[in-house]
């Protein structure tokens, strides 16, 4: 390609053709094209409803005790190295024993992955399962970060509906229909991002019963978790672990009110021990070798400040 001072040839000058696609669906940049267009000297206050971020609204904020936590820990200056490419086993240990809570099994350590927030979960799940040839189940509507990271590592993105007159239930006979010997994995979103509603234990079951019937995996990103306000309970997406082995997706953004944070995971549900089998449990692995985890200090104060900081429980 020609271009640049006098003509000259550069090697470099062709576009990531993944990089533009993935970043058409990415919903930042609408965002960052919206506060482009805002006066901040303007009379009427903004209100933000594009952006998942619970701390923008005073009202909303973590417990005094937490953020004492965090500071304490980043004065000992004990915690400003960086952390074990496996990340804190006691965090981790921590994570698990949350979890474990709403599932009829234990889960262990090992089962526990950490992440730089929900995205980097996102990202780290697409990147393991991203195939020539590889597609994934999507719901539509649906959370645009799922769709970016998959086309960035170039899956086929089939969509399936989410059905407005049945409370924005999953079309169980279009995931059917979707997938093909060649579908890896199905995405669901519980509590659901962008529709706000909760799935049953039974529409999950039904979900969980499907998945296996076509031997697809189930990623269930749930960092919304908890956050219910109406009669249908939250249910964890892992309580169908025997049924079909399932990849959860968790953070403390939301819940805990603290998005820049960066904290998540990645919990392998999974008693069978079929993405162990299947090598998918090495392959994360192996990514995780190829990035970091969370800030240390957020890491530590999850189990070094148990006394104030309780996973089970808001803080």
């Amino acid at each position: 390609m020609e271009g640049g001072r006098g003509g000259k040839r550069w090697r470099f000058a062709t576009p990531n053709l993944a990089v533009a696609a993935a970043g058409e669906r990415s919903i930042q940049r609408y965002l960052l094209q919206l506060h482009a267009c805002l006066d901040e000297n303007g009379p009427r206050p903004v209100i933000p409803l594009s952006h998942g971020d619970p701390s923008s609204s005073a009202c909303f904020r973590t417990a005094p005790e937490a953020e004492e936590a965090v500071a304490a820990a980043v004065r000992s200056g004990d915690y400003n190295g960086y952390s074990s490419p496996a990340t804190s086993l006691p965090a981790r240990r921590a994570i698990a024993e949350y979890l474990s809570c709403d599932l009829p099994y234990k889960l262990c350590t090992d089962d526990i992955f950490l992440t730089s927030g929900g995205t980097q979960a996102i990202e780290i799940v697409m990147s393991v399962f991203g195939q020539p040839g590889a597609n994934i189940l999507l719901p539509k509507p649906g959370y645009p970060k799922h769709e970016a990271h998959a086309v960035f590592h170039r899956m086929e993105v089939r969509l399936y509906d989410l059905v407005p007159e049945r409370g924005w239930e999953i079309n169980v006979e279009a995931v059917e229909a979707l997938a093909d010997e060649n579908t890896v994995a199905i995405v669901i979103t519980n509590p659901n991002n962008p529709c706000g509603n909760v799935y049953t234990y039974e529409h999950l079951s039904k979900i969980a019963d499907t998945a296996s019937k076509f031997g697809l995996l189930v990623i269930a990103d749930e960092v919304y978790g908890h956050l219910v306000y109406g009669s249908t309970p939250f249910v964890p997406m892992g309580v169908f672990g025997e049924t079909v082995p399932v990849l959860t997706l968790g953070a403390i953004s939301k819940r805990w009110v603290v998005p820049g944070w960066r904290f998540g995971w990645i919990a392998i549900c999974d008693p069978k021990g079929i993405l162990k089998e299947t090598k998918v449990v090495d392959s994360l692995r192996s990514f995780r070798n190829l990035t970091t985890g969370p800030a240390t200090f957020i890491q530590v104060i999850l189990w070094t400040h148990k006394s104030h900081i309780k996973l089970s429980v808001p803080w």
